[in-house]
C-alpha cells in the first residue's frame, strides 16, 4: 500500500482555494474552476486545500486530486492516477505515482472520461483509507 499524502489542514471550502481560481482569468481559468467544482461535488466527505500552489482535493485529509492552470492548458492531476484505470488514454506523465490529464481551450477531450477518473481516484481513496485504518 502506497504512503497516503495527508493535509491536516484541509477544509469544506479553502478561502485560498477560491482565491487562486479566481485570479485565473480566461478560457483556462473558466476550465479550471469547472473541474475543481467537479472535484468538489464527489462527495460531502470532501476538503480541499492549497498544496505547492495547487488546489488539492482530499477526502478527510488524504488527498486524491488536483487542478493546476497554465497559460495554454490546464493539468488535473491525480496523486494515486498510476493505479488508476484509463481506458480513454487521458493520463499522462512517468512518475512513480501521479498522473495528469491536460486539457487545452479549443482542444477536444473526453469529459465523460475524465468525470469517470476523477470519481475512480475519489473511490479508490475512500478504498485506501479503509484499509489503513
Amino acid at each position: 500500500m502506497q504512503r497516503l499524502f495527508r493535509f491536516p489542514s484541509a477544509q469544506r471550502r479553502d478561502p485560498a482555494v477560491e482565491a487562486w481560481l479566481w485570479t485565473h482569468g480566461g478560457e483556462t481559468g473558466a476550465l479550471a474552476r469547472r473541474w475543481f467544482e467537479r472535484l468538489r461535488v464527489c462527495g460531502d466527505d470532501v476538503r480541499e486545500v492549497m498544496h505547492d500552489g495547487q488546489p488539492t482535493a482530499c477526502i478527510g485529509d488524504a488527498a486524491f486530486a488536483y487542478v493546476d492552470a497554465f497559460r495554454a492548458h490546464v493539468n488535473v492531476g491525480f496523486f494515486h492516477g498510476n493505479e488508476l484505470p484509463d481506458p480513454a488514454g487521458l493520463l499522462q506523465g512517468s512518475g512513480r505515482f501521479m498522473r495528469h490529464a491536460t486539457l487545452a481551450p479549443g482542444r477536444a477531450f473526453d469529459g465523460t472520461a475524465l468525470s469517470t477518473l476523477i470519481q475512480a481516484a475519489y473511490a479508490d481513496m475512500h478504498a485506501r483509507l479503509s484499509v489503513s485504518r
